[in-house]
């Protein structure tokens, strides 16, 4: 099977204090083997005085721009203000045609960004500036990642997140679910986790999930004929 092209992703991530951030150790532990640039503005820039040509050689070279970080006070860390008002004015050409994500991390539950819920707005709607900057320069803005009250979770639930995370960074395309199967057995067939002794148990899966994903396209294309 001819191996997908992954997008690179440059993860502008802001965070005053992030080495004693689990989230933040969680997600760069989560990009260790991907084709990622890692892009702390606190540690590159403590003085805030932002390098103009070497991040927009950053922007340059990277298709999916990520900012990331945790939600202070319904904004980002003063970091990554500085950092947009020094770059974006000179951006307008390497962004074109890119896309823009933002992984956000936060102490307060999911379900309380909505109406009738103790932040009152949703998380998209706090989020509508940097909507608009992808808009404006053209670019596709993807639906947010969203790392909710990290320290409540199980471990299970964990293991889920660094899987959807890493999927967020290097997804092509799409995000439907046969393009989900399609990046998952990716990973299982090029970063494979199982040790030797569980190859015939990782092969199984990659089975199941072949046979899974030719019902799924099936059943789609008899829905789509329903639909003509």
């Amino acid at each position: 099977m001819k191996r997908r092209k992954e997008m690179k992703s440059l993860i502008i991530v802001s965070h005053p204090s992030i080495e004693t951030s689990l989230n933040q150790q969680f997600f760069k532990e989560a990009t260790r083997r991907l084709d990622v640039t890692w892009h702390h503005l606190e540690k590159c820039y403590p003085d805030g005085e932002i390098a103009l040509e070497k991040e927009i050689e950053l922007l340059k070279t990277h298709d999916r721009i990520i900012f990331q970080f945790p939600f202070y006070w319904y904004s980002a860390p003063a970091h990554l203000k500085i950092w947009q008002d020094a770059v974006l004015i000179y951006a307008t050409e390497c962004l074109r045609k890119k896309e823009l994500g933002i992984v956000l991390t936060t102490g307060v539950s999911e379900k309380e960004y909505q109406a009738g819920g103790k932040e009152e707005y949703t998380i998209s709607e706090f989020l509508r500036p940097y909507q608009r900057i992808a808009h404006k320069f053209d670019m596709t803005f993807l639906p947010p990642f969203v790392m909710a009250q990290f320290m409540y979770q199980t471990e299970e639930k964990k293991w889920e997140r660094l899987i959807a995370y890493q999927r967020y960074l290097t997804l092509t395309g799409k995000p439907t679910l046969v393009n989900r199967i399609d990046w998952f057995l990716e990973q299982l067939r090029n970063h494979p986790l199982l040790q030797a002794s569980n190859q015939l148990k990782q092969e199984y899966v990659i089975d199941y999930l072949c046979k899974e994903k030719e019902a799924l396209e099936d059943l789609m294309f008899t829905l789509q004929e329903l639909k003509e």
